[in-house]
């Protein structure tokens, strides 16, 4: 078995990883610890892999179902892989705003995992920030509150054709989804179900409003939580490397995508992992 070194990085979360081969045929007991140190420190690296899209998949599905996006087409013969391009020419990066991967469906993911094909001399990092942490430090009579509250996610504002992750890039196909997207609505607390621990789970992309509530008696509560939620005690930063891997567990976890590098190409390749069917919620749909 491999020897497994899992060095943490910072004090909300974030933790690296060492001296495992991800396109190796895993064992079990091996998946398994990584399984552990995802749920523990919510966010994972590894560096110096070499991963073909079918072996992304491969060591994807260990964790569950993969995520065929709705709105980026995927990968010609790997629709599970979305290939993330920023050429020298795009103005827009995709992901550059805090958010939680497909909180906009019924039964979102759990869990993303992004590898490095080819990253700019400088610039590009990633920032993740801890929803558990954030919803501890929140005071009692405010959890009190949030506990009692859903949230209605939708993918309208995003992908319609002024939202950052719509925007026309020469190498990603994406569709707006404007008029298309549904609603989704999920506890704005969530209770991890594999630790207990809690964590916001709301977030500025895809989170409109609170159930019951309208936009407008929503924006003040919301937009406290947004600018709490990714204070700098909650966060951790990558910097990528060719090779470099990143897991984060979306049930707990923001990330942001920098787009400091103008005139650099950053090319990345994600699969996402969806909860195993048994597993899934049961979330009233929005009318």
């Amino acid at each position: 078995m491999p020897n497994l070194e899992v060095r943490r990085i910072a004090g909300a979360l974030g933790a690296e990883i060492s001296g495992v081969d991800l396109a190796a045929d895993l064992s079990d007991a091996v998946i398994a610890q990584i399984r552990h140190a995802l749920v523990e420190h919510q966010v994972i690296f590894f560096r110096g892999q070499s991963l073909t899209p079918a072996q992304q998949v491969a060591f994807g599905a260990r964790f569950g179902p993969l995520n065929i996006h709705p709105y980026v087409a995927g990968m010609a013969g790997h629709p599970e892989v979305m290939e993330i391009v920023k050429e020298p020419e795009d103005k827009v990066n995709f992901g550059g705003g805090w958010h939680s991967d497909m909180s906009f469906l019924p039964n979102p993911s759990i869990g993303s995992i992004l590898y490095a094909v080819e990253v700019p001399e400088w610039g590009g990092d990633t920032l993740f920030a801890s929803q558990a942490a954030a919803y501890e430090a929140l005071s009692p009579g405010l959890k009190a509150t949030l506990e009692g509250l859903n949230a209605v996610h939708s993918a309208n504002r995003e992908y319609s054709s002024a939202g950052q992750s719509a925007q026309q890039r020469k190498s990603m196909k994406v569709v707006e989804a404007e008029g298309m997207a549904g609603e989704a609505v999920h506890p704005v607390v969530l209770t991890h179900p594999e630790t207990g621990r809690k964590a916001l789970y709301v977030n500025p992309a895809f989170t409109e409003r609170f159930e019951g509530w309208s936009k407008r008696d929503s924006k003040p509560l919301l937009d406290h939580l947004f600018q709490h939620s990714r204070y700098e005690a909650f966060t951790c930063r990558f910097r990528w490397e060719p090779g470099s891997v990143a897991f984060w567990d979306n049930r707990s976890v923001w990330h942001f995508a920098l787009n400091d590098y103008p005139g650099q190409r950053r090319h990345m390749r994600r699969v996402t992992v969806d909860p195993l069917p048994a597993a899934r919620p049961q979330l009233a749909a929005a009318s």
